[in-house]
């Protein structure tokens, strides 16, 4: 079994660390996406991902996607196309969140700036029932800054007041905190992300 913390470094970056305390195992969640097939046949996906697309399609989510659904075979659903400003968040987009047993939200820099990642952020929480399970990825943001709406996410979010209804800001800033409050991975570096042998995703 893989550790799941490593300070070994490479000529192209940097072996991600992660904290053992609070962040499980990759194997962990790989054996519980892999049972989630039989467990639960009703689910057309595994994995839904949640991502902005600025900050990580043409990385780190996009070779996630590839390790889970091409290298490991696990169904992942990822919205491949880059949406207009101001559009609401499709049916399509939705319906796939309830149609999967697992969602993968990848927190990154710029997340909090997107009022479509927001609003897919409390679909994701208002569908958690018995079976369904929600892993937030922190890429090169700190848990904190998720869950207080500090850091980057403070501006986004003096943004975010002056154009949408308080309810409306309510909700999302309930979404990251509490999604934010969920045991996942912390990936403190964005050069690489290590993992299990004998894949290593070199960004």
């Amino acid at each position: 079994m893989a550790s799941t913390s490593s300070t070994a470094s490479t000529n192209q970056g940097h072996i991600i660390k992660l904290k053992p305390e609070k962040f499980p195992t990759y194997e962990s969640h790989l054996s519980s996406f892999r049972s989630s097939t039989s467990a639960a046949p009703a689910y057309k996906y595994d994995v839904f991902i949640s991502f902005r697309g600025e900050d990580t399609r043409n990385g780190f989510t996009g070779h996630l996607y590839s390790f889970l659904n091409d290298q490991t075979g696990i169904n992942t659903f990822i919205d491949d196309k880059e949406l207009d400003r101001g559009k609401p968040i499709s049916p399509e987009l939705l319906q796939a969140i309830e149609d999967s047993r697992f969602s993968m939200v990848v927190f990154s820099e710029n997340y909090a700036a997107s009022s479509w990642c927001l609003d897919e952020l409390v679909h994701i929480l208002e569908c958690i029932k018995p079976g369904k399970s929600i892993i937030p990825i922190f890429y090169d943001v700190d848990p904190s800054v998720v869950r207080q709406q500090s850091g980057t996410y403070a501006p986004a979010f003096a943004e975010l007041e002056k154009k949408h209804p308080a309810e409306k800001v309510k909700k999302w800033r309930f979404a990251l905190t509490a999604v934010a409050n969920i045991s996942g991975w912390h990936l403190k570096d964005r050069f690489a992300f290590s993992l299990p042998p004998p894949v290593s995703l070199k960004l």
